[in-house]
Protein backbone atom coordinates (compact mmCIF):
# COMPACT_ATOMS: atom_id res chain seq x y z
CA UNK A 1 0.00 0.00 0.00
CA UNK A 2 2.42 2.58 -1.40
CA UNK A 3 -0.20 4.94 -2.58
CA UNK A 4 -3.78 4.55 -1.76
CA UNK A 5 -6.43 6.64 0.61
CA UNK A 6 -8.01 5.52 4.13
CA UNK A 7 -11.44 6.24 3.41
CA UNK A 8 -13.78 7.78 6.56
CA UNK A 9 -17.18 8.14 5.69
CA UNK A 10 -19.76 10.57 6.18
CA UNK A 11 -23.32 9.62 4.45
CA UNK A 12 -25.30 11.80 3.29
CA UNK A 13 -24.41 14.76 5.48
CA UNK A 14 -23.98 18.58 4.00
CA UNK A 15 -25.85 17.42 0.56
CA UNK A 16 -29.12 20.29 0.19
CA UNK A 17 -31.09 17.86 -1.55
CA UNK A 18 -31.39 13.82 -2.12
CA UNK A 19 -29.49 13.05 -5.70
CA UNK A 20 -32.24 10.59 -8.31
CA UNK A 21 -29.61 8.04 -7.52
CA UNK A 22 -28.15 8.39 -4.23
CA UNK A 23 -28.43 6.21 -1.00
CA UNK A 24 -25.11 7.16 0.96
CA UNK A 25 -26.11 4.89 3.76
CA UNK A 26 -25.64 1.86 1.30
CA UNK A 27 -23.46 3.20 -0.66
CA UNK A 28 -21.13 3.32 2.24
CA UNK A 29 -22.35 1.18 4.76
CA UNK A 30 -22.51 3.47 7.32
CA UNK A 31 -25.42 4.99 9.33
CA UNK A 32 -23.36 6.80 12.31
CA UNK A 33 -21.61 9.80 11.45
CA UNK A 34 -17.63 9.57 12.32
CA UNK A 35 -16.54 11.75 15.07
CA UNK A 36 -13.15 13.26 15.91
CA UNK A 37 -12.69 10.40 18.14
CA UNK A 38 -13.02 7.60 15.24
CA UNK A 39 -10.71 9.78 13.12
CA UNK A 40 -8.03 9.55 15.89
CA UNK A 41 -8.38 5.34 16.25
CA UNK A 42 -8.76 4.84 12.13
CA UNK A 43 -5.64 6.44 11.65
CA UNK A 44 -3.68 5.51 14.64
CA UNK A 45 -4.72 1.88 13.62
CA UNK A 46 -3.24 2.41 10.08
CA UNK A 47 -0.32 4.08 11.12
CA UNK A 48 0.31 0.50 13.44
CA UNK A 49 -0.30 -1.86 10.35
CA UNK A 50 1.85 -0.02 7.40
CA UNK A 51 4.95 -0.21 7.13
CA UNK A 52 6.64 2.92 8.03
CA UNK A 53 8.38 2.79 4.26
CA UNK A 54 4.51 2.88 3.12
CA UNK A 55 3.24 6.08 4.03
CA UNK A 56 2.13 7.87 1.04
CA UNK A 57 -1.63 7.26 1.90
CA UNK A 58 -4.12 10.18 2.25
CA UNK A 59 -6.50 10.28 4.56
CA UNK A 60 -9.99 10.80 2.79
CA UNK A 61 -13.31 11.79 3.91
CA UNK A 62 -16.16 10.71 1.03
CA UNK A 63 -19.75 10.00 1.09
CA UNK A 64 -21.06 13.30 1.31
CA UNK A 65 -20.80 16.85 0.60
CA UNK A 66 -17.91 17.39 3.23
CA UNK A 67 -17.61 21.08 2.78
CA UNK A 68 -21.53 21.64 3.15
CA UNK A 69 -21.73 20.32 6.51
CA UNK A 70 -21.94 22.01 9.80
CA UNK A 71 -18.82 24.30 9.66
CA UNK A 72 -17.35 23.26 13.64
CA UNK A 73 -17.85 20.06 12.45
CA UNK A 74 -15.93 19.84 9.49
CA UNK A 75 -13.16 21.92 11.00
CA UNK A 76 -13.66 19.36 13.90
CA UNK A 77 -12.96 16.45 11.69
CA UNK A 78 -10.09 18.20 10.00
CA UNK A 79 -8.26 19.08 13.11
CA UNK A 80 -8.24 15.13 13.85
CA UNK A 81 -7.24 14.40 10.63
CA UNK A 82 -4.19 16.96 10.10
CA UNK A 83 -2.42 15.92 13.36
CA UNK A 84 -1.71 12.69 11.43
CA UNK A 85 0.07 14.68 8.52
CA UNK A 86 3.63 15.30 7.88
CA UNK A 87 6.95 13.32 9.48
CA UNK A 88 6.92 9.83 7.52
CA UNK A 89 3.06 9.65 8.37
CA UNK A 90 0.25 10.43 6.11
CA UNK A 91 0.73 12.59 2.72
CA UNK A 92 -2.38 14.50 2.81
CA UNK A 93 -5.97 15.05 2.72
CA UNK A 94 -8.27 14.09 0.30
CA UNK A 95 -12.11 15.68 0.55
CA UNK A 96 -15.27 14.44 -1.36
CA UNK A 97 -17.67 17.50 -1.92
CA UNK A 98 -19.99 18.95 -4.72
CA UNK A 99 -19.40 22.17 -6.94
CA UNK A 100 -21.35 24.10 -5.44
CA UNK A 101 -20.35 23.99 -2.29
CA UNK A 102 -16.35 25.82 -2.75
CA UNK A 103 -15.24 29.41 -2.56
CA UNK A 104 -12.70 31.25 -1.43
CA UNK A 105 -13.13 30.81 2.52
CA UNK A 106 -13.43 27.41 1.86
CA UNK A 107 -10.45 26.67 0.50
CA UNK A 108 -8.24 28.65 3.06
CA UNK A 109 -9.98 26.62 5.42
CA UNK A 110 -9.12 23.76 3.81
CA UNK A 111 -5.65 24.38 3.04
CA UNK A 112 -4.86 25.65 6.52
CA UNK A 113 -5.85 22.27 7.60
CA UNK A 114 -3.48 20.47 5.45
CA UNK A 115 -6.13 19.18 2.63
CA UNK A 116 -4.60 18.53 -0.66
CA UNK A 117 -6.94 16.79 -2.70
CA UNK A 118 -10.47 18.05 -3.67
CA UNK A 119 -12.69 15.90 -5.53
CA UNK A 120 -15.81 17.08 -7.30
CA UNK A 121 -19.16 15.11 -7.97
CA UNK A 122 -20.05 16.69 -11.09
CA UNK A 123 -21.32 13.54 -12.91
CA UNK A 124 -22.84 14.76 -15.80
CA UNK A 125 -22.01 18.18 -17.64
CA UNK A 126 -25.51 18.33 -19.54
CA UNK A 127 -27.61 20.62 -17.30
CA UNK A 128 -30.85 18.81 -18.28
CA UNK A 129 -29.33 15.94 -16.91
CA UNK A 130 -28.44 17.35 -13.97
CA UNK A 131 -32.00 18.56 -13.54
CA UNK A 132 -33.78 15.41 -14.11
CA UNK A 133 -31.01 13.72 -11.65
CA UNK A 134 -32.19 16.15 -9.07
CA UNK A 135 -28.51 17.84 -8.64
CA UNK A 136 -28.79 21.42 -7.69
CA UNK A 137 -26.10 22.30 -9.15
CA UNK A 138 -25.00 23.61 -12.90
CA UNK A 139 -22.25 22.53 -15.41
CA UNK A 140 -21.08 26.13 -14.70
CA UNK A 141 -20.38 24.80 -11.39
CA UNK A 142 -18.25 22.75 -11.62
CA UNK A 143 -16.06 24.77 -14.17
CA UNK A 144 -16.10 27.86 -11.74
CA UNK A 145 -15.25 25.10 -8.26
CA UNK A 146 -12.97 23.29 -10.60
CA UNK A 147 -11.08 26.34 -11.91
CA UNK A 148 -10.75 27.66 -8.45
CA UNK A 149 -9.39 24.42 -6.63
CA UNK A 150 -6.55 24.39 -9.44
CA UNK A 151 -5.82 28.52 -8.87
CA UNK A 152 -5.39 27.62 -5.12
CA UNK A 153 -3.16 24.74 -5.33
CA UNK A 154 -5.37 22.05 -4.80
CA UNK A 155 -5.14 18.79 -6.84
CA UNK A 156 -8.28 18.25 -8.62
CA UNK A 157 -10.16 15.37 -8.84
CA UNK A 158 -13.89 15.13 -10.68
CA UNK A 159 -16.38 12.33 -10.98
CA UNK A 160 -18.77 11.53 -13.64
CA UNK A 161 -21.63 8.96 -13.95
CA UNK A 162 -22.51 7.02 -16.92
CA UNK A 163 -26.04 5.91 -17.41
CA UNK A 164 -28.27 8.22 -15.83
CA UNK A 165 -31.80 9.17 -16.42
CA UNK A 166 -32.25 11.23 -19.57
CA UNK A 167 -28.32 10.61 -20.31
CA UNK A 168 -27.13 9.12 -23.79
CA UNK A 169 -23.99 8.48 -25.32
CA UNK A 170 -23.31 11.38 -26.99
CA UNK A 171 -24.14 13.55 -24.15
CA UNK A 172 -21.21 11.05 -22.02
CA UNK A 173 -18.61 12.08 -24.67
CA UNK A 174 -19.79 15.51 -24.66
CA UNK A 175 -19.70 15.57 -20.63
CA UNK A 176 -16.28 13.90 -21.14
CA UNK A 177 -14.73 16.76 -23.31
CA UNK A 178 -15.98 19.58 -20.96
CA UNK A 179 -13.90 17.78 -17.96
CA UNK A 180 -11.12 17.16 -19.23
CA UNK A 181 -10.95 21.03 -20.28
CA UNK A 182 -11.82 21.35 -16.68
CA UNK A 183 -8.00 20.16 -16.39
CA UNK A 184 -8.13 17.51 -13.42
CA UNK A 185 -5.62 15.01 -12.28
CA UNK A 186 -7.47 12.43 -11.27
CA UNK A 187 -11.22 11.02 -12.74
CA UNK A 188 -13.78 8.36 -11.27
CA UNK A 189 -16.26 7.06 -13.50
CA UNK A 190 -19.38 5.37 -11.75
CA UNK A 191 -21.88 3.25 -13.93
CA UNK A 192 -25.45 3.95 -12.33
CA UNK A 193 -26.39 1.49 -9.95
CA UNK A 194 -30.02 1.61 -9.07
CA UNK A 195 -30.07 0.82 -5.56
CA UNK A 196 -33.62 0.56 -3.25
CA UNK A 197 -34.81 3.63 -1.83
CA UNK A 198 -33.82 6.13 -4.18
CA UNK A 199 -36.06 8.46 -6.90
CA UNK A 200 -33.98 6.52 -9.95
CA UNK A 201 -35.80 3.30 -8.05
CA UNK A 202 -39.02 4.21 -8.49
CA UNK A 203 -38.38 5.40 -11.79
CA UNK A 204 -36.95 2.11 -12.83
CA UNK A 205 -39.53 0.58 -11.25
CA UNK A 206 -42.20 2.02 -13.16
CA UNK A 207 -40.35 1.89 -16.31
CA UNK A 208 -39.81 5.37 -16.96
CA UNK A 209 -35.99 4.75 -16.38
CA UNK A 210 -34.47 1.86 -18.49
CA UNK A 211 -31.06 1.51 -17.71
CA UNK A 212 -27.89 1.15 -20.05
CA UNK A 213 -27.31 -2.77 -20.83
CA UNK A 214 -23.71 -3.63 -19.57
CA UNK A 215 -22.36 -4.37 -22.82
CA UNK A 216 -23.27 -0.71 -23.98
CA UNK A 217 -21.70 0.73 -20.52
CA UNK A 218 -18.06 -1.28 -20.85
CA UNK A 219 -18.32 -0.03 -24.77
CA UNK A 220 -18.64 3.53 -23.94
CA UNK A 221 -16.04 3.23 -20.29
CA UNK A 222 -13.65 1.89 -22.18
CA UNK A 223 -13.65 5.19 -24.72
CA UNK A 224 -13.77 7.03 -21.80
CA UNK A 225 -10.97 5.68 -20.38
CA UNK A 226 -8.84 5.91 -23.48
CA UNK A 227 -10.08 9.30 -24.01
CA UNK A 228 -9.01 10.76 -20.32
CA UNK A 229 -5.41 8.56 -20.32
CA UNK A 230 -5.04 10.49 -23.62
CA UNK A 231 -5.10 13.66 -21.87
CA UNK A 232 -2.90 12.78 -19.04
CA UNK A 233 -5.63 12.27 -16.74
CA UNK A 234 -5.55 9.10 -13.92
CA UNK A 235 -8.69 7.83 -14.07
CA UNK A 236 -8.22 5.97 -10.25
CA UNK A 237 -11.87 4.17 -10.15
CA UNK A 238 -13.65 2.98 -12.71
CA UNK A 239 -17.19 1.47 -10.98
CA UNK A 240 -18.40 1.55 -7.87
CA UNK A 241 -16.52 -0.52 -4.58
CA UNK A 242 -17.83 -3.86 -4.19
CA UNK A 243 -19.49 -4.21 -0.62
CA UNK A 244 -22.22 -6.58 1.23
CA UNK A 245 -24.26 -3.43 1.09
CA UNK A 246 -24.48 -2.47 -2.16
CA UNK A 247 -24.93 -5.78 -3.31
CA UNK A 248 -28.41 -6.38 -1.29
CA UNK A 249 -30.01 -3.32 -2.03
CA UNK A 250 -28.97 -3.09 -5.54
CA UNK A 251 -32.02 -3.51 -7.74
CA UNK A 252 -30.75 -3.21 -11.24
CA UNK A 253 -28.54 -0.86 -13.37
CA UNK A 254 -24.80 -1.32 -14.27
CA UNK A 255 -23.16 -3.39 -11.34
CA UNK A 256 -20.54 -5.50 -11.88
CA UNK A 257 -17.66 -6.77 -9.51
CA UNK A 258 -14.68 -6.45 -11.55
CA UNK A 259 -15.95 -3.60 -13.97
CA UNK A 260 -12.89 -2.13 -14.63
CA UNK A 261 -11.41 -4.94 -16.02
CA UNK A 262 -14.13 -5.56 -18.17
CA UNK A 263 -12.95 -2.03 -19.75
CA UNK A 264 -9.52 -2.78 -19.99
CA UNK A 265 -9.90 -6.02 -21.42
CA UNK A 266 -11.87 -4.59 -24.12
CA UNK A 267 -8.72 -2.24 -24.37
CA UNK A 268 -6.35 -5.13 -25.22
CA UNK A 269 -8.80 -6.53 -27.55
CA UNK A 270 -8.93 -3.62 -29.49
CA UNK A 271 -5.18 -3.43 -29.45
CA UNK A 272 -4.48 -6.93 -30.39
CA UNK A 273 -7.03 -6.98 -33.12
CA UNK A 274 -5.68 -3.91 -34.73
CA UNK A 275 -2.38 -4.50 -34.62
CA UNK A 276 -3.05 -8.37 -36.25
CA UNK A 277 -5.06 -6.45 -38.91
CA UNK A 278 -2.14 -4.31 -39.60
CA UNK A 279 0.09 -7.05 -39.84
CA UNK A 280 -1.89 -9.68 -41.54
CA UNK A 281 -0.97 -12.37 -39.21
CA UNK A 282 -2.60 -15.35 -38.28
CA UNK A 283 -0.90 -17.10 -35.71
CA UNK A 284 1.22 -15.55 -33.17
CA UNK A 285 2.35 -14.25 -29.83
CA UNK A 286 0.32 -11.47 -27.98
CA UNK A 287 3.20 -9.49 -25.63
CA UNK A 288 2.12 -7.76 -22.31
CA UNK A 289 3.59 -6.74 -19.12
CA UNK A 290 3.25 -9.97 -16.73
CA UNK A 291 0.49 -8.21 -14.49
CA UNK A 292 -1.94 -7.76 -17.86
CA UNK A 293 -1.89 -10.91 -18.64
CA UNK A 294 -5.42 -11.78 -17.17
CA UNK A 295 -6.36 -8.44 -19.30
CA UNK A 296 -5.32 -9.30 -22.42
CA UNK A 297 -6.81 -13.32 -22.34
CA UNK A 298 -10.04 -11.49 -20.91
CA UNK A 299 -12.99 -13.07 -18.57
CA UNK A 300 -12.98 -16.48 -18.93
CA UNK A 301 -10.85 -16.01 -21.82
CA UNK A 302 -13.00 -13.91 -24.05
CA UNK A 303 -10.67 -12.68 -25.77
CA UNK A 304 -9.38 -15.44 -27.15
CA UNK A 305 -12.31 -16.93 -27.71
CA UNK A 306 -13.14 -13.22 -29.58
CA UNK A 307 -9.69 -13.95 -31.84
CA UNK A 308 -9.83 -17.33 -32.66
CA UNK A 309 -13.98 -16.57 -33.74
CA UNK A 310 -12.38 -13.53 -35.92
CA UNK A 311 -9.48 -16.24 -37.34
CA UNK A 312 -6.52 -15.59 -35.27
CA UNK A 313 -4.72 -17.97 -33.30
CA UNK A 314 -2.45 -16.52 -30.70
CA UNK A 315 -0.55 -17.12 -27.42
CA UNK A 316 0.02 -14.23 -24.65
CA UNK A 317 3.08 -14.18 -23.31
CA UNK A 318 4.90 -11.28 -20.45
CA UNK A 319 7.37 -9.11 -21.52
CA UNK A 320 8.26 -6.70 -18.79
CA UNK A 321 9.77 -3.81 -20.87
CA UNK A 322 6.31 -2.99 -21.87
CA UNK A 323 3.79 -0.35 -20.43
CA UNK A 324 0.07 -0.81 -19.18
CA UNK A 325 -2.03 -0.79 -22.35
CA UNK A 326 0.71 -1.47 -24.81
CA UNK A 327 0.36 -4.83 -27.17
CA UNK A 328 3.37 -6.18 -29.59
CA UNK A 329 2.87 -9.37 -31.46
CA UNK A 330 5.00 -11.82 -32.64
CA UNK A 331 5.26 -13.82 -35.61
CA UNK A 332 5.30 -17.93 -34.80
CA UNK A 333 5.93 -20.37 -37.39
CA UNK A 334 2.95 -22.90 -36.76
CA UNK A 335 -0.23 -22.75 -34.76
CA UNK A 336 0.29 -22.38 -31.05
Amino acid sequence: MKHGNIAIFVPHMGCPNQCSFCNQHLISGTQTPPTPNDVHQICTQVLEDVPSDQKQIEIAFFGGSFTAIDRGYMTDLLQAASAYLGNGRFSGIRISTRPDAIDREILSILKHYGVTAIELGAQSMDDTVLQKNRRGHTAADVERASDLIRRCGFSLGLQMMVGLYGDSKERLYQTAERLIACEPDTMRIYPTVILQGTHLAELYLTGKYVPMTLKDAVAVCTDLLIQFTKAGIRVIRLGLHDSPELIQNCIGGLYHPAFRELCESRIYYQKALAALQAQSLRHCLLLVHPREISKMIGQSRSNITALQEAGYTVKVMPDPDLIPYEVLIQPIEREV
